[in-house]
């Protein structure tokens, strides 16, 4: 990565955070010997009245690294099982992330396997945020990692850019909150995309 696209992509993550999740498909992510290309993110900004946002009620021991500065790994444990990465956006003190859904494997491609290996197509290996992050072998130990340094857990820009019109937009996944904001993005038609679930609230 040369200066310039190192320079170009900290000024894209240090921006809001729509266009910084659009940018970041076509990026890859390395990590563990694997790298993924970004093909699905969502956009979530919690300083900015988003209640689908970890940092909707403020800052907690949990979602501190959100509140900046950009360009950092923001990992949190769901479901008791799995480790779900985002990259933190915008400007320090405003809390923002991009929480990366999906992606194809590029290299690494034996790794991505033995790590995941009840999986049968090669598409399904990072095809949903826990699946991605199983993928590059990352869990909470790249908390807080500065992605833009040349360092473990590493993020380049696309290869080629992206034309606009092959993203397409749409309704986050299983939030609670905000159901409808189309602030999930994608490669439309890519085979490594997730499938959509709208969040449906349990019955008591």
């Amino acid at each position: 990565m040369s200066e310039a696209q190192l320079t170009d992509l900290a000024s894209l993550l240090a921006g809001p955070v729509e266009p910084a999740a659009r940018g970041l498909l076509g990026a890859r992510l390395s990590a563990g010997g694997v790298t993924v290309r970004l093909t699905e993110v969502e956009a979530y900004a919690g300083s900015g009245g988003d209640p689908a946002s970890h940092a909707h009620r403020g800052p907690t021991a949990r979602n501190r690294i959100m509140f900046g500065p950009s360009g950092h790994a923001y990992l949190y444990f769901t479901y008791g099982m799995h480790w779900c990465m985002n990259v933190v956006t915008g400007p320090d003190g405003e809390a923002s992330a991009v929480l990366l859904r999906a992606g194809e494997v590029v290299d690494g491609l034996a790794a991505a396997r033995a790590r995941r290996p009840a999986v049968r197509r090669d598409v399904d290996l990072a095809r949903g945020p826990a699946r991605l992050c199983s993928a590059l072998g990352l869990d909470g130990a790249a908390y807080g990692a500065y992605l833009l340094d040349g360092g473990p857990v590493r993020l380049e820009p696309p290869a080629e850019p992206v034309d606009p019109a092959a993203v397409s937009a749409g309704p986050r996944v299983g939030v609670t909150g905000a159901h409808d904001v189309p602030w999930r993005f994608w490669l439309t038609g890519d085979p490594t995309v997730s499938a959509y679930r709208r969040h449906v609230p349990r019955r008591r």
